[in-house]
Parts: structure tokens; C-alpha cells; sequence
């Protein structure tokens, strides 16, 4: 133990990648552990290298490119690196869906892996919220399920899932639960956090977070989900097998 952070064994600091699907509560979860003391926050650091290979037209794509490494194999070696801040504790917002180059869970070693999850029918309803259209692979749940199997088996054991709307119900209890389950200490301070945006967003923040910008904690309980067009829910469903994997996997309170 030092200075309250639980080191990693080989004594480097714990390096926690936490793998979420878009519209999942991530952002808010990279502001609560941004607002630790211990701890610096890297913000989705596959995008570039994700749209470059796929060309997906995704808003801003051009200046989201200008504006980070798009290189995998560069990503890769800065994240196992070392934290730009030195911080005991780095915390990298990971989309699963963005990993469809060479890089994969097995290629990040050194990390924490976790696993972020929503029901993909409130993924949806938010996705046509924005008017933004999406299909199953922007979920990204089949890249969360392919990486939390591979890390169960190395670790013999699931690696910490929460689940979003679990988070929203109780949050000083489900965060206490997954700072128990990445080893580190529980810190209060990731209830609150500044309005606006942060240095440390990517320059996507600007489009996306419109929500968050204007937080400085998190919000009510889920509501019921909207109604969704027929192509719509056939997204949400096509994704539900694997959330419903991972949901039983999930911390509870």
C-alpha cells in the first residue's frame, strides 16, 4: 500500500482499461475516476486509429484524426507505457468497438482489464437521440464479450463488469463495489466533479458531451426506455445475448 493505492505486484501503478460501449455512461465514469487525487484519465485512444482503418462516418472524423495517433501499434505502446502524469492509478475509457485492428485484449498487457455495460435499448434510444443512425458492431458488445472471455481465462476468474444503469441507482455503493473489485481505495471525491470540459476529453467532447459538460455528478435513475423504430430495436436485440452474458457477471450491490 501506498499513499492509499493498492501498487500492482510488480510495483508499477495500477493501469485500469476499462472497455465500455458508446452512449454507456463512460464518460461520466472517466470523470469520476479523473476526479481522484491518484489518478490521470485517457479518453477512448483507439478512435483514430478506428476511423482511419474503417472510414466510418462518424462526426468530426477529419479533426478526431488530426488529433491523435492513429497508429495501433503506437496506441498500444503508449497505453502499456508510462502514465504521461506519473499518477498511481491510470484510467483509460476504452470503446470495445473501436478495436478492430491488430491490436487486441492480449496485445495491452499490464492492464486492468474491467467492463462497462448498458442495455443496448437505452444504447439505441440514446444513438437516436443524437440522430445518429447505428448498427450492432457500434454497440461493440461481441468485442466485450470476445475480451472479457479471454481475460477470464487468464485470470481464471471474471474480471469486474458494472453495469451503468446499476451505477445511476446507488452510486457511492456500486463505485465503492468496483474499487474493491480493480484494487484501489475508494475515494469519495468520484461523486463530484467540475462542469464543462476537461483537458483531458478528446476533441470529440465538444459534439458528444453535451450531457456531461453540463454535469458535476451523476444523474437520476434510468427511466423507462423510449419507443424505438423496428430497425431500431432490431439493433437493441441483435446485441442483447451479449449483454444478457455479461450482466451475469456483474458486481451487484
Amino acid at each position: 500500500m501506498s499513499d492509499g493505492v493498492r501498487i500492482a505486484p510488480s510495483g508499477e501503478p495500477l493501469k485500469i482499461a476499462m472497455w465500455s460501449g458508446p452512449r454507456n455512461l463512460s464518460t461520466a465514469m472517466m470523470r469520476s475516476f479523473g476526479s481522484r487525487a491518484d489518478s490521470f484519465v485517457s479518453d477512448e485512444p483507439f478512435y483514430g486509429a478506428y476511423l482511419k482503418q474503417t472510414g466510418d462516418p462518424q462526426p468530426m472524423m477529419d479533426v478526431v484524426m488530426a488529433s491523435m495517433d492513429c497508429d495501433w501499434h503506437g496506441v498500444a505502446r503508449t497505453m502499456t507505457g508510462l502514465c504521461p502524469t506519473g499518477a498511481p492509478v491510470w484510467y483509460q475509457k476504452h470503446m470495445a468497438h473501436h478495436m478492430v485492428g491488430p491490436i487486441a485484449h492480449d496485445d495491452l498487457p499490464g492492464l486492468r482489464h474491467a467492463f462497462l455495460i448498458r442495455d443496448p435499448a437505452r444504447v439505441v434510444a440514446s444513438y437516436a437521440a443524437k440522430r445518429v443512425s447505428v448498427r450492432p458492431d457500434h454497440l461493440g458488445t461481441d468485442k466485450q464479450v470476445e475480451f472479457f472471455d479471454r481475460e477470464a481465462d487468464r485470470l481464471g476468474h471474471a474480471p469486474p463488469v458494472i453495469d451503468s444503469a446499476d451505477i445511476l441507482r446507488d452510486p457511492p455503493a456500486m463505485l465503492q463495489k468496483l474499487c474493491a473489485a480493480l484494487g484501489i481505495d475508494w475515494d469519495p471525491a468520484m461523486l463530484r466533479w467540475e462542469a464543462g470540459l476537461h483537458p483531458t476529453d478528446g476533441i470529440w467532447g465538444s459534439h458528444w458531451y453535451d450531457a456531461v459538460v453540463s454535469s458535476t455528478g451523476f444523474g437520476v435513475p434510468d427511466k423507462p426506455v423510449p419507443a424505438l423504430t423496428g430497425d431500431e430495436q432490431a439493433v437493441a436485440d441483435a446485441c442483447r445475448p451479449d449483454y444478457d452474458y455479461l450482466a451475469r457477471h456483474k458486481i451487484t450491490a
